[in-house]
C-alpha cells in the first residue's frame, strides 16, 4: 500500500500477500485490505490515537436504507446518547475527492444529520461543518480534535 498523509500505526496484518487482511479495532475482526480500506484503517487510528476520538464511540459500516435502497456510510462517530456527530467517506487514494463523493455524503446525512462531515482519500482530507440554518456546509482548515466538537 502507498504510504498516506496520515501518521503512521501498529498495523495487524495477516492474509496472504495476494488476499492481505488488516485488523480493524472497531469491528474487532481481520478485513480485506483494500486500498479504501488502507485509507480507513489509517484515519481511524489517526482519531483515536492523534486527535482523541474515542474508540468506544466509532463505528465502520454502518447500513443505511433510503426506500428500497440499502446504503453504507464508511465510519460514524456518535456523541454520548448514540447521536451521530460526524460521517466519515473514505476513498482509495487513486480516487479524486470530487463533488460526487461530496453528494455522496450528503446523502448520508440527509438520514442521520450530523453535525459534521469528513472525505479523505488518505492524501487530502476535508472536513466540513454543517449549517443547517443556512443549508450549506462550511469547510474547516482542519480536522478538529475530539474535545473541540
Amino acid at each position: 500500500m502507498i504510504p498516506l498523509n496520515l501518521p503512521t500505526f501498529d498495523i495487524k496484518l495477516q492474509g496472504t500477500r495476494e488476499h492481505p487482511r488488516v485488523f480493524d479495532i472497531l469491528r474487532r475482526r481481520y478485513v480485506s485490505l483494500t486500498p479504501e480500506e488502507w485509507v480507513r484503517q489509517n484515519f481511524v487510528h489517526y482519531l483515536i490515537g492523534h486527535l482523541g476520538y474515542p474508540a468506544t464511540l466509532l463505528a465502520n459500516e454502518i447500513q443505511l436504507q433510503v426506500g428500497q435502497k440499502q446504503l453504507r456510510a464508511d465510519s460514524v462517530l456518535y456523541d454520548q446518547r448514540l447521536h451521530p456527530r460526524m460521517i466519515i467517506e473514505y476513498k482509495a487514494p487513486t480516487i479524486a475527492l470530487t463533488q460526487k463523493v461530496f453528494d455522496q455524503i450528503t446523502a448520508y446525512n440527509l438520514l442521520l444529520h450530523a453535525d459534521y462531515l469528513i472525505v479523505s482519500n488518505g492524501l487530502q482530507h476535508y472536513c466540513c461543518k454543517m449549517d443547517y440554518d443556512g443549508k450549506k456546509y462550511l469547510f474547516l482548515d482542519h480536522i478538529p480534535r475530539y474535545e473541540e466538537l
